[in-house]
């Protein structure tokens, strides 16, 4: 299993909007072959410290590393990421395996 986390830094006031995006994106995903986990997060009120309120984190898990590769590489994911390109200031993505 392949795990993901990308850390996902909106403009200021945009993370909304990004998320909305995401969220619509959502069913593509969850679709997909290999796809076992795939969903945003956001820091709980008040927690510290925090990631602040332009960040949010996509939690993923697939299958294997093709998996991966075949999402990268889908229409839908190269659709989303021209529909954010303009409010997102940072991504981080970390690629993981289970130690």
């Amino acid at each position: 299993m392949i795990h993901v986390l990308a850390f996902i830094t909106a403009k200021p006031q945009q993370r909304d909007a990004v998320l909305k995006i995401f969220t619509d994106n959502l069913p593509a995903v969850h679709a997909e072959d290999g796809c076992i986990e795939y969903g945003a997060a956001v820091d709980v009120t008040g927690a510290t410290p925090a990631f602040g309120p332009d960040t949010f984190v996509v939690v993923e898990k697939w299958r294997d590393r093709e998996a991966l590769a075949a999402h990268g590489a889908s229409p839908h994911m190269r659709a989303f990421a021209a529909a954010i390109k303009d409010h997102v200031a940072d991504i981080q993505v970390h690629v993981l395996q289970p130690a």
